[in-house]
């Protein structure tokens, strides 16, 4: 184990004997090569003359004083520093020498390419704040905190606290309450900002000055008011923390933080082009999931890391919760099922599943369980739990649990424990079988009928063989049948579903059903197989299925059966194109087309491949030009016919709907949209580098620079993937998002003869990766570069050979992409053998 890392076991002996911290913490950010800072706390120790330490990554420790004495540095590893003999009262100073980062945690710095000017900001999750200041950088030692700092004159400085002293070059703020280290914040450059104000709460929203002109604040402050008059009415308590900053931050590393009062946001929520509602809805999510965190995470916080999950879980659900009931997208549980839901669902089948409350020896293992169990399948089983306690119940649970535990911390234990005071139920077998044990259940309808009428109805459930568990399911079956107003629910029954065989006797005698859903409204967490006759209907009438979660849940059910090898790629997007006129949800219609991308490239059959592009491409032309003008939908079809225009007719349209020479009525050829057309041309090899310069040099912007790197690494040409490949490797100047920009241009799924000799490559590259970079970028390599379109079975054994010699966070992510291949090897097997 690094220094750097810290256990479980070290972290509960630190907070036995370290107590009552309070820091003033000084930054000086006016040099460009480093900064410094200079950290005070005082702090009780439980056990006077016993010795601990605290955490320091820097370039070198000034100095440093415990008690009014110098205090020797000799054992300082580079990220502890060893405090010897502890009073019961103590004051520690440390003055110490930092660098800046580019790989998006300490304090990451970034030079605007269009004017030059340094924007700062800092990421500490899981436990990176020593890598700014000295500290006790774990979840359970919380603290107050007092920031203040030295910067340019002309710079902006927020932090979690309003300043109480605001001047050319001085930042100061106000003492925070008790908090953890790793939601502390500090945010600095010429940030320019537009304030309003909710109630008693003064709300900022800032951004990079280049960005300014596309920055849309009046619908974020819209959100951000409708969330906060939400969620103090649900949790019956008024936001803690004061001010409410929201900070667009360049090259920041996840899509949000919720720092408290302070919380930094990817640029790309800020729109340089016209976006689909989809994306608004998703920003939106993103709003209320990092609001939501103020009360769940801020002013409660986890113990240790084995409860990420529930704090990410229930940001996760109260986001879609609270927009389904405080903004104008009303149906964000569909956006749920077809995005987080089907996450989880394939994180739940790859060999590395865990149970939910999984174990988290170190901070290291965290790394490894910001996956879909942890996110998405941990908000689909709250989800499920909200259905069996009730919403009521829920909600009074959660007001008690925050009530005890303000600006502590505290465990799942405590959260059921209060559930159950206001449900009356016992939450102890429902968290045995959800939280304690891996694997995903599937449900399916069995059917018998004579004369039309069900004469028996059953449920079966069943699960993987090396993962047993069938649990309790709180579920609504709905009975469709088709009417004059198209495929609609006539009869629905709720019911606890327990075991492999659920008698429902509640619909025997009913009319027989053209399509019959087990998961109806989709309140549990399972796989869904849809009996053979609903199966045959919906390849006819699904376009006519007038519920919107109905349709998601049906799409969710065939991709299953693709990627299970159960349906072959051509019929899947024959069903796609035969039925995508009836789906009005934007969010989903996206979802379709790029699952209808990767059936055509990666699961479809080789020998398939080009005939079936050229049926997608003619099929995304068509409805590009008979979408509605300036609709989403018109937008959505416009994007997904450039990525799939193999031939040389169909990349000529997009050359001419490029140059302006093609016209579709409403659809605005902005930078965005520009840059996508041309990546189509490019990754099919109908443009070369010199128009992918040529497109650059009109957008000089580190954006448009990741753009073009992506559009280099996807050219269909050796010397461009060997190009990229190398770059991935060796640059250790790429900022996190250049690395994931060339990655993706890199490895695309329909450039198997290209991709093929880097198989080998990779696995001699994995190891370089792992030693010289950080462990989260080695990550983002190993995921990311893998090349699945050369998926065999030579390929699978020798993935599952390095998987034995590497690191565990690499060998992890080895074995999630031997699932994956095993996939592809099976549907292009049921591609193949399919007639057509």
């Amino acid at each position: 184990m690094s220094s750097d890392d810290l256990t479980r076991e070290e972290a509960a002996a630190r907070a036995a004997l370290i107590g009552d911290a309070a820091y003033a913490i000084h930054l000086d950010l006016r040099r460009d090569d480093s900064f410094t800072s200079t950290t005070t706390v005082t702090f009780r120790c439980a056990e006077p003359g016993a010795a601990s330490f605290i955490d320091v990554a820097a370039l070198v420790v000034e100095s440093a004083t415990l008690n009014g004495e110098d205090l020797s540095t000799d054992g300082y590893d580079g990220a502890r520093l060893t405090l010897a003999g502890l009073s019961a009262d103590n004051e520690l100073v440390v003055r110490a020498r930092h660098a800046y980062n580019r790989e998006g945690k300490g304090l990451h710095r970034f030079v605007d390419p269009v004017d030059g000017r340094p924007y700062l900001h800092t990421q500490f999750e899981p436990r990176d704040a020593h890598l700014v200041y000295a500290c006790f950088d774990q979840p359970d030692l919380k603290a107050t905190f007092d920031f203040s700092v030295d910067a340019p004159d002309d710079w902006v400085v927020v932090s979690n606290m309003a300043a109480r002293e605001a001047g050319p070059g001085h930042w100061a703020f106000a003492t925070s309450p008790r908090m953890s280290t790793y939601v502390t914040a500090v945010v600095a450059g010429p940030y320019v900002s537009v304030h309003d104000r909710h109630g008693p709460i003064d709300l900022g929203i800032y951004c990079r000055q280049s960005l300014r002109e596309h920055l849309d604040p009046d619908e974020i402050f819209e959100q951000t008011k409708q969330g906060f008059d939400f969620f103090e009415r649900a949790f019956g308590m008024a936001y803690p923390f004061g001010k409410y900053d929201q900070l667009f931050v360049p090259e920041f590393s996840a899509g949000a933080m919720e720092n408290v009062g302070c919380v930094t946001f990817l640029e790309s929520y800020i729109f340089r082009g016209r976006v689909t509602e989809s994306a608004r809805e998703r920003r939106c999510e993103t709003i209320l999931h990092e609001m939501a965190h103020m009360w769940f995470g801020d002013l409660v916080t986890m113990r240790w890391w084995d409860d990420l999950w529930l704090n990410e879980s229930f940001a996760t659900y109260m986001a879609s919760h609270a927009q389904v009931h405080a903004t104008r997208f009303t149906e964000a549980w569909v956006t749920f099922s077809d995005r987080w839901k089907a996450w989880a669902k394939r994180q739940d089948q790859l060999p590395t599943t865990h149970p939910i409350v999984a174990d988290v020896p170190d901070v290291e293992s965290v790394f490894q369980n910001f996956d879909g169990i942890t996110y998405a399948k941990g908000a689909s089983v709250l989800r499920q739990l909200v259905a069996f306690v009730g919403d009521d119940a829920f909600f009074e649970g959660c007001r008690r649990y925050f009530d005890r535990n303000a600006y502590g911390n505290a465990t799942l234990a405590d959260f059921l424990a209060a559930l159950e005071e206001t449900s009356g139920r016992d939450l102890g077998s429902w968290a045995g079988d959800w939280l304690e044990t891996a694997g995903l259940n599937t449900l399916r309808a069995e059917v018998e009928a004579e004369d039309g009428r069900i004469t028996s109805f059953d449920i079966v459930q069943t699960a993987p063989d090396d993962h047993p568990t069938l649990r309790q399911h709180r579920i609504r079956v709905g009975l469709y049948r088709t009417g004059g107003d198209g495929l609609e629910r006539e009869e629905s029954v709720e019911l606890d579903v327990d075991g492999a065989r659920t008698p429902v006797e509640q619909l025997v005698g009913k009319p027989v059903a053209d399509l019959v859903l087990v998961n109806d409204d989709d309140l549990t967490y399972a796989k869904l197989h849809l009996d053979p006759e609903s199966l045959r209907n919906v390849g006819e009438r699904l376009r006519d299925l007038r519920d919107p979660m109905a349709r998601a849940l049906v799409w969710g059910s065939v991709w299953d059966m693709l990627r299970d090898g159960e349906l072959p790629a051509r019929r899947y997007v024959a069903l796609v194109h035969a039925n995508v006129d009836g789906e009005r949800e934007i969010g989903v219609l996206e979802t379709l087309l790029a699952r209808e991308r990767t059936a055509t490239e990666l699961y479809g059959a080789p020998e398939n491949r080009q005939r079936l592009l050229r049926t997608v491409a003619d099929f995304a032309e068509a409805r590009a030009r008979a979408a509605e003008p300036a609709s989403d939908a018109q937008l959505a079809w416009a994007r997904h016919w450039a990525a799939v225009c193999e031939d040389p007719d169909h990349a000529a349209r997009i050359e001419a709907l490029l140059a302006g020479e093609l016209v579709l009525d409403g659809l605005v050829l902005d930078t965005e949209l520009r840059w996508t057309l041309l990546a189509g041309l490019a990754a099919r090899g109908h443009v070369g580098p010199e128009r992918i310069e040529e497109m650059l040099a009109s957008d000089p912007t580190d954006i448009g620079k990741r753009h073009a790197l992506a559009a280099h690494a996807s050219r269909p040409e050796p010397e461009a993937k060997d190009e990229a490949f190398q770059r991935l490797v060796d640059d250790q100047d790429l900022s996190h998002l250049e690395l994931r920009a060339i990655a993706g241009g890199f490895n695309r799924s329909d450039q198997a003869h290209l991709l093929t000799p880097f198989v080998d490559r990779y696995f001699e590259a994995l190891p370089k990766v792992w030693e010289t970079r950080a462990l989260d970028t080695a990550l983002d390599f190993a995921e990311e570069t893998f090349p699945f379109a050369a998926s065999s079975e030579a390929v699978l054994a020798k993935l599952l050979d390095a998987a034995r010699h590497l690191p565990r966070p690499a060998a992890r992510t080895l074995l999630e992409h031997s699932d994956i291949v095993r996939r592809v090897i099976a549907a292009r097997a049921c591609d193949a053998g399919a007639t057509e």
